[in-house]
């Protein structure tokens, strides 16, 4: 099979089902198609890069620029990565959806990328908090209380 690198400089563009739940919740493993690009223009904070990593492809957003590497992370991680100029493959430009096309200059997608960034330090606070609560609950015996008046009906 060919890489991905290939088919990109072949067809000028990628269309797959993401894998892996690092872009959640914004991407959907199995359920999302993304679309990448090669970068027209080189790749800014915010903007979300398909690079190799070893034998792996990894899709993240730049979240700063460090010594010739993007500072990345997904969505849904807390841990940043570093990825050299030189390993980016393509930029996400768009996704699928239900059959629904997303551009990244949607304006809810540009929304979404602006707060989910900004408030990283809080979302990190309030899932820590939520876990020490869970263990809280869980030691006192009121975690199976807890989660039947908190299920939907």
């Amino acid at each position: 099979m060919s890489s991905l690198e290939e088919l990109l400089r072949r067809d000028g563009v990628l269309v797959y089902k993401t894998r892996g739940a690092s872009m959640a919740p914004m991407l959907r493993e199995d359920r999302d198609l993304v679309i990448i690009a090669p970068p027209k223009e080189p790749p800014r904070k915010g903007d979300v890069i398909l690079f190799r990593q070893g034998s792996l492809y990894v899709l993240h957003r730049i979240v700063g620029r460090q010594d010739g590497c993007f500072i990345t992370r997904g969505d849904n991680n807390y841990t940043p990565e570093t990825a050299p100029e030189e390993a980016v493959v393509g930029v996400l430009t768009g996704f699928k959806r239900k059959g629904r096309e997303y551009g990244v200059r949607h304006p809810g997608y540009r929304l979404y990328a602006f707060l989910w960034t900004f408030f990283f330090p809080l979302r990190r606070s309030a899932f820590r908090a939520g876990r020490r609560l869970r263990r809280i609950l869980q030691r006192s015996g009121l975690l199976p209380l807890a989660k039947k008046l908190l299920r939907k009906k």
